[in-house]
């Protein structure tokens, strides 16, 4: 079993043992729609307290019941959000739960059904610059969703991404890591393989239709 945050080659693995039994639970075919949005709430504002670990500080001094004090406080701007449609939208409100005051962005991608290269049909982000930009999708199966994800938001001026997901395939993190070898990755689980239509085995499903009911 994996620790809290094995590193390996830019992947951290978050192996917490809430994360694990909350994903065991997501896993289930019989786990519920509101089950299963409920608890990718809940999983995402604990991955979201690995992937903030070295956000920078700043002290200020404050004025407690008792006495002046020199407060460690978040310095910068605030970071950045963005969602890869649809599912990705899931893991922001949860992470909006713990950092309200962060920007949030949206990108649209699918995945080609006989390629699996990913196509964009949306695209709307806040300034990047200056900003901790973390790019959420609770699936890195093949890769090219979240390489085109982030080579977007590079274009437009973000420098300092991390890519934050539920589950991982082998072969979705080495496609991303060739692409994007500054990018470091976050997740609860690096799962077995790909099967030949692009999900990860063993997996939870597609994550899109279970959050919302679609299928």
């Amino acid at each position: 079993m994996m620790g809290e945050a094995d590193k390996n080659q830019g992947v951290t693995v978050i192996g917490h043992p809430l994360v694990l039994h909350k994903l065991s639970i997501m896993r289930r075919s019989a786990t519920s729609t509101g089950k299963f949005r409920q608890l990718l709430r809940e999983i995402s504002l604990l991955l979201a307290y690995e992937v903030t670990r070295d956000l920078p500080l700043a002290y200020e001094t404050v004025e407690t019941p008792l006495a002046l004090y020199d407060a460690p406080t978040i310095e910068g701007k605030k970071l950045c959000l963005i969602a890869i449609l649809r599912a990705g939208d899931g893991l922001v409100q949860g992470i909006l739960d713990l950092v309200p005051s962060a920007r949030v962005g949206h990108i649209g991608l699918y995945r080609d059904p006989k390629t699996l290269e990913a196509i964009e049909y949306f695209y709307k982000v806040p300034d990047l610059t200056g900003r901790l930009v973390i790019v959420v999708d609770p699936m890195l199966a093949t890769g090219h969703t979240a390489v085109a994800a982030v080579t977007r938001v590079k274009k437009s001026g973000a420098q300092h991404i991390k890519f934050l997901c539920l589950l991982s395939a082998p072969e979705g993190i080495r496609t991303f890591r060739v692409a994007h070898p500054d990018v470091p990755v976050f997740t609860a689980a690096i799962d077995d393989h790909l099967n030949d239509h692009g999900y990860i085995i063993p997996g939870l499903g597609d994550a899109g239709d279970r959050l919302y009911g679609t299928k």
